[in-house]
């Protein structure tokens, strides 16, 4: 066992060519900050296990960015840093990564943490949990990278869902529209997600790394903008974390209260 980010990631072989990656960061929901996010990008590409676990401890996978204690005076700039590099960083080791990586939902994906989620290439949840899309609700504009993958995971509709309505669903609705793989019992979840790794890491890792680099390309291809609409994409997303309404949301969710959106 390894403690990496400060202890809140730790780093295990629970079975032969399996490494498992566990958020640790119970006192935050499992948040994710720039320790963590930095220590998953590092930590990935020197990895030689032909599966990786990636899990959460203590009943929660992850809440998403860990934005609620940034000072107000900076709030806009450490918000947008975070959001921009580190996760960045962290989504594209998860992608790139050449060999399966797994998703075990031991508890609540919320936000970017479901992101996380479904950066991994399969995905095995606790039954009754819940999974969610807040952006509506805190007032941002989420990366159009970010929507991407929504969409090739869930189609149009349910991505529309989401993100526009906001509200979080039980993963037994999120296993019909396709975003989890298998659910399964809360005390089943480590065990079968185990099983499912190492039969993963038991495969032809020529295989292994070939199929999943051919699935993100055809994916990559399918997505490709306009280099001036993506560029216009980029900039709406980047307004957002300087406007009035994502300081309220913030706020707002952190002290449990409704927001009170003024539209600028």
């Amino acid at each position: 066992m390894s403690d990496l980010a400060g202890g809140k990631l730790r780093l295990d072989e629970p079975a032969e060519s399996v490494a498992r990656l566990t958020i640790a960061n119970p006192g935050k929901r499992n948040a994710l900050d720039q320790e963590i996010l930095d220590a998953i990008a590092a930590t990935l590409p020197r990895l030689d296990a032909r599966c990786v676990l990636l899990t959460g401890s203590e009943g929660m996978f992850s809440a998403g960015y860990d934005i609620g204690d940034m000072p107000g005076d900076t709030f806009a700039e450490e918000a947008e840093k975070l959001v921009a590099h580190p996760f960045a960083g962290a989504i594209e080791a998860l992608e790139a990564h050449p060999f399966p990586v797994v998703a075990a939902l031991n508890g609540h994906a919320i936000g970017g943490g479901l992101e996380v989620a479904i950066s991994c290439d399969l995905r095995i949840a606790a039954a009754g949990i819940r999974v969610g899309m807040p952006p509506a609700k805190l007032g941002l504009v989420y990366s159009h990278t970010g929507i991407q993958k929504f969409l090739d995971v869930v189609g149009a509709a349910r991505t529309r869902e989401l993100f526009l309505v906001g509200r979080n669903v039980t993963v037994e609705e999120a296993r019909t529209w396709g975003l989890v793989n298998a659910v399964v019992a809360e005390d089943e979840l480590e065990e079968r997600a185990l099983a499912l790794a190492a039969e993963i890491a038991a495969n032809a890792p020529l295989s292994l790394r070939g199929n999943k680099r051919v699935i993100r390309e055809l994916l990559s291809a399918r997505g490709a903008l306009d280099p001036a609409v993506e560029a216009e994409l980029v900039e709406l997303r980047r307004a957002c974390f300087a406007s009035e309404d994502f300081q309220e949301g913030v706020r707002a969710f952190t002290e449990k209260r409704p927001p009170r959106w003024q539209g600028r």
